[in-house]
């Protein structure tokens, strides 16, 4: 039978990108557990924010493959840094209209809790041995 699958590996969708998102969300249903109204507030914000995030750090990956000097690149590095902080800064302040400061609080936890979850099972997948050959 082998050993569970992962968390991370109970979605349907097949892109896993977005399969560890479905599940990222649902996740954070399951620990902010909001009223429906508010829900419904949330989460279209909060994959907005997900969304800005990802763009800017797509961009900053690019960068470190591309810049033409090595000025160019730190210059460019601190840039999108900065629009990460900015683009957190808009965030909490919108997640802030929506939720209680201990929710607000509490997403953040409950993220670093998914994160550091999802690296400890792809660290155990990855170091565990192979079939025999």
């Amino acid at each position: 039978m082998g050993p569970p699958r992962p968390f991370y590996y109970k979605s349907n969708n097949q892109n896993p990108e977005r399969r560890v998102e479905d599940v990222k969300i649902n996740y954070l249903r399951k620990r902010l557990n909001l009223p429906p109204d508010q829900a419904a507030k949330f989460f279209p914000l909060y994959q907005e924010y997900q969304q800005e995030l990802f763009n800017i750090r797509k961009l900053k990956r690019q960068n470190n493959l591309n810049a033409a000097d090595g000025q160019e690149q730190v210059n460019k590095e601190l840039m999108y840094e900065n629009e990460i902080v900015q683009i957190k800064i808009k965030f909490n302040n919108a997640f802030l209209k929506v939720l209680s400061p201990d929710k607000v609080s509490e997403l953040y936890k409950s993220e670093r809790e998914f994160n550091d979850e999802l690296v400890r099972q792809l660290s155990e997948r990855n170091n565990r041995p192979g079939p025999p050959q």
